[in-house]
C-alpha cells in the first residue's frame, strides 16, 4: 500500500508541478504551463525475467495469443486484466465494459469480436490497447485513453481525471512488478 501511495504522489507531483517560464516577443518573462505528462515505464526488469506470469491457466492460451497478435509484453496485458478485472471472466462495470480485459461490445463489435467470450475479450482488449498506444505512441495516454477515452484524453491533452492518473500508475505499478514474466 505505500508503494502504492509514494507512486500516485510522485504521479500527481510530476502532472501539478510542470511548468517552464519562456520569453514572450518583447522580452518580457511569462508562464507557459506544459501539459501533464505521465511517466513512461521502463521497458525491462531483470529481477522478474523469465518468471512465470500470474494468469489463471484457463486463460493462458489466450494472454500468450493475444501477446503475441499485437507485439506487447504479456507481462502489460496481465497488469491490465489484473486492475480492470482481476480476472473475472464475468466482471461488467457501470459503462457496460465486460470481461477480462472490460472491453465495451460496441468496441469488440467494431474488431469483430464477441466481449462476452473470455479468449475474443482478451483480443479485442489487447488489439483495442494497440490502437490506442499507435494513435498516441506513448503508453501513459494509451492506458489513459483505454480508461477514459479517446475524446477525454485528447480534451485534457492527458488523463482527464485523478481517478485515471490512479488508474495508469496502477497498471504501471504492476506491469513493471512483472516485467519479464512469461
Amino acid at each position: 500500500m505505500g508503494v502504492r501511495l509514494l507512486v500516485l504522489l510522485a504521479v500527481t507531483g510530476v502532472a501539478c508541478g510542470a511548468s517552464a517560464v519562456a520569453s514572450g516577443a518583447h522580452g518580457r518573462r511569462q508562464a507557459v504551463v506544459a501539459a501533464p505528462r505521465i511517466p513512461a515505464l521502463p521497458a525491462k526488469d531483470p529481477v522478474h525475467h523469465g518468471a512465470r506470469c500470474p494468469i489463471p491457466p484457463q486463460f493462458r492460451a489466450a494472454f500468450v495469443r493475444a501477446a503475441r497478435d499485437t507485439g506487447f509484453q504479456l507481462s502489460m496485458l496481465v497488469a491490465v486484466a489484473q486492475v480492470e478485472s482481476r480476472f473475472k471472466p464475468d466482471a461488467r462495470s457501470q459503462a457496460d465494459a465486460r470481461g477480462l480485459l472490460q472491453v465495451l461490445p460496441s468496441t469488440a463489435a467494431s474488431l469483430r469480436l464477441n466481449v462476452n467470450n473470455p479468449v475474443e475479450n482478451v483480443l479485442a482488449g489487447a488489439r483495442y490497447l494497440k490502437i490506442l498506444l499507435d494513435r498516441y505512441s506513448r503508453t501513459d495516454l494509451a492506458l489513459a485513453a483505454y480508461n477514459a477515452g479517446p475524446t477525454a484524453v485528447d480534451r485534457a491533452g492527458g488523463a482527464p481525471t485523478a481517478a485515471t492518473v490512479s488508474y495508469v500508475a496502477n497498471v504501471q505499478l504492476r506491469w513493471a512488478k512483472l516485467a519479464g514474466c512469461s
